[in-house]
């Protein structure tokens, strides 16, 4: 994962987002204006398309970077080990939801209590000569694990959910982070920009490349981008909607 994190996703999109930058310096809006310094003709709609895929650069260059530190570094699982077993920790916000998804999805919950139940138990010296290197390691790991618990100290209403998979931690995060209705519009917004950016620029790159050059070709081709705008829009919306409203409710 962090392989493709960096190489497949994180480079392309570096590269993509200086590049864009310099563009957008360079690029001007041309469906306004009113000194006639610069020519606007707001009467034909590709230029409408040319605008907004100017605003659209803008949108994702910060809400890409805010959803990176928010996703990536912010709410990230973190890990500890128990024997040959990792296990996976999110916090979230506390939910009656929660309760039931932990037994469908295998994950318990802490709260603060619980946390400093398992802190207390542990035995205070491990220096008994009598125990073996296996029981030491077992109780590093215990206290590791508890470690682990209290790296993000809880507020009211917050538990932590400790899963055997990365992934359903990684599902719980992002059931928590679309929870909220400031969240769902922002991503909402998010999805919407990033499928017109794309496909608008895809039809607009397939020109550039000269491999639509006829007037037909580029009708063709306006016809699959808009086809493949809605689908990828209506996938990412049922991920940001369905996740928690129509989902993983309870």
């Amino acid at each position: 994962m962090p392989v493709i994190e960096a190489f497949l996703l994180g480079v392309p999109i570096l590269i993509h987002a200086i590049w864009g930058v310099s563009y957008l310096f360079t690029g001007k809006i041309n469906t306004v204006g009113d000194t006639g310094a610069t020519p606007y003709l707001p009467e034909y709609p590709r230029n409408h398309a040319y605008t907004w895929q100017r605003i659209t650069s803008w949108i994702l260059l910060f809400g890409i970077a805010a959803h990176v530190v928010h996703m990536r570094f912010i709410e990230y699982p973190t890990s500890a080990q128990k024997g040959t077993s990792s296990f996976y920790m999110v916090r979230l916000h506390n939910d009656p939801g929660l309760q039931t998804l932990s037994l469908r999805l295998g994950f318990k919950l802490y709260d603060e209590k619980q946390i400093q139940k398992d802190k207390t138990s542990l035995p205070k010296d491990n220096s008994d000569k009598s125990s073996s290197p296996v029981q030491k390691m077992e109780l590093e790991q215990q206290k590791d694990f508890v470690a682990a618990l209290e790296k993000h100290p809880l507020k009211e209403g917050e538990v932590i959910a400790v899963s055997p998979d990365f992934g359903t931690a990684a599902l719980l995060m992002v059931r928590d982070t679309f929870k909220m209705p400031v969240m769902l519009v922002l991503y909402t917004i998010f999805t919407l920009t990033a499928c017109f950016h794309a496909f608008n620029g895809l039809w607009t790159g397939m020109i550039t490349w000269g491999l639509t050059m006829t007037v037909r070709s580029q009708k063709l081709m306006r016809t699959l981008s808009t086809i493949l705008l809605c689908l990828t829009a209506f996938l990412g919306l049922a991920a940001i909607w369905g996740t928690y409203w129509l989902n993983l409710y309870n």
